[in-house]
């Protein structure tokens, strides 16, 4: 099974986004919390559709849970990766 190919940095909705990661969907969720608990924005991106806010019940239904492409605004970028440790 390959890995899911991402771009690096990205328009969505007319403002530069960059990838911080390709990972699991689920870890990728758990990133989002803590990065929206610290006030940045992200998104998820699959091989199918942009997700800007992933409910439970799509993860526990059998939503995609493959590699999926974790995005932050450029602007939010050294905000994002010191939430994370990086």
């Amino acid at each position: 099974m390959s890995r899911a190919a991402y771009e690096d940095r990205v328009l969505y909705q007319g403002d530069p986004w960059v990838r911080l990661d390709t990972l699991p969907r689920l870890l990728a969720e758990g990133w989002r919390r803590t990065l929206s608990a610290g006030g940045v924005v992200s998104v998820i991106r699959t091989p199918f559709q942009w997700a800007m806010a992933s409910p439970v019940i799509e993860i526990e239904t059998g939503g995609y849970l493959g590699d999926v492409g974790l995005y932050v605004p450029e602007v939010q970028l050294a905000e994002a990766l010191a939430l994370l440790g990086e």
